[in-house]
């Protein structure tokens, strides 16, 4: 049965045969909604009414979506295409009319009531002088190409997100390729001075580093990992730098969060990177840095802080904008469009940035 079913979904993949499928099923949909089959010669009768029908709204979809758009429409001749739809309504309902007239009117005179005949009498000429029932002909003819239309979109659309969800993944990819390498390589120098230290830290600092790597290279694939994953990343990667810097610089991570809460993997230690880059690697004196993560019904909320060095201050450097705060930019385009807000302020003595993020 499984089997069957299967075998038959394959057979609608071929789109010649969806397209038989949907005009056998207006076709059948006409048929059986004749109420009074008497108002006709027989069954024939019907068939044969309504197969003409069917017939000239196959011409109008076809020509309208695979000649008319594609040349006219999707080229933006708004003004040829609306002519050349007009002229097709036209014709066809010119066809329909001379059928109409001789063989419907010839064959099945004999079953027409009073009304029909008076119009079955008329000229051809005249029947196509009645504005009324070219319109209402036209709407008929036009239901299935709207349906058509509508199918066609929504089959567009739905290969657009698919599209666009691709190139989105791939171009987190590529930025998080970017990151990654950015943050192993400053890792690895405060491993470099340890080890020509001799310190005796030097086997925290592989620990930390492993699980640092863990995490990035197998427990962060996802677009949106739990937020308590994050918080564990930059604790040990504060304590590489605590290590490193001793001292000279006071730390403090102060989280206070909703376990269940989601947020997109490392850009956040961005943040805490370029703190120690431009806080601490220069200060001669002791650095700040403050590090605020919490959560509340709505938001996530992130923060840092660090004081600049002394020597820096009164300086202007130029205004480039570093490569790793350049792609948190634009993985917060990517994961939380319209969602978030990023706000960096750049002072003498000091460098803050706060980040509003929707809660997924």
């Amino acid at each position: 049965m499984v089997d069957g079913m299967n075998k038959l979904l394959t057979y609608f993949k071929y789109p010649v045969l969806r397209h038989v499928l949907f005009w056998a099923v207006v076709y059948l949909y006409f048929v059986l909604s004749v109420s009074n089959v008497s108002m006709y010669a027989g069954y024939r009768h019907v068939f044969e009414s309504y197969g003409l029908i069917v017939l000239v709204q196959i011409i109008t979809a076809y020509t309208c979506i695979y000649v008319l758009m594609p040349k006219f429409l999707n080229r933006r001749k708004t003004g040829s295409f609306v002519f050349w739809m007009l002229t097709l309504l036209i014709s066809v309902y010119a066809f329909y009319q001379a059928v109409k007239m001789f063989y419907f009117d010839v064959e099945y005179f004999g079953s027409y009531n009073e009304i029909q005949r008076s119009y079955a009498v008329d000229s051809y000429g005249k029947r196509l002088t009645y504005f009324s029932v070219f319109l209402s002909k036209c709407i008929l003819y036009l239901t299935p190409t709207a349906l058509l239309l509508m199918v066609r979109f929504y089959k567009n659309q739905q290969k657009f997100l698919k599209l666009n969800e691709q190139k989105k993944i791939a171009e987190l990819t590529a930025l998080r390729n970017q990151l990654n390498p950015h943050f192993l390589f400053n890792t690895l120098n405060n491993l470099y001075a340890l080890a020509l230290d001799k310190s005796d830290k030097t086997p925290e600092v592989i620990e930390r580093l492993s699980n640092i790597l863990d995490y990035i290279l197998y427990r962060c694939k996802e677009n949106y990992v739990p937020v308590q994953k994050e918080i564990e990343l930059i604790e040990n990667y504060l304590s590489l730098e605590k290590i490193r810097y001793g001292n000279r610089v006071a730390v403090d991570f102060d989280h206070q969060i909703d376990p269940e809460v989601k947020i997109a993997p490392l850009f956040l230690l961005t943040f805490v990177e370029n703190a120690f880059k431009h806080g601490v690697a220069q200060e001669l004196k002791k650095a700040e840095i403050n590090i605020s993560l919490t959560t509340d019904n709505t938001d996530v909320l992130f923060s840092t802080y660090n004081s600049k060095p002394s020597s820096t201050i009164g300086k202007n450097p130029e205004n480039e904008e570093p490569l790793g705060l350049k792609n948190v930019k634009q993985q917060l385009e990517l994961l939380y469009p319209n969602s978030h807000e990023l706000m960096i302020s750049d002072k003498e003595d000091s460098y803050e940035v706060a980040i509003r993020l929707k809660r997924e």
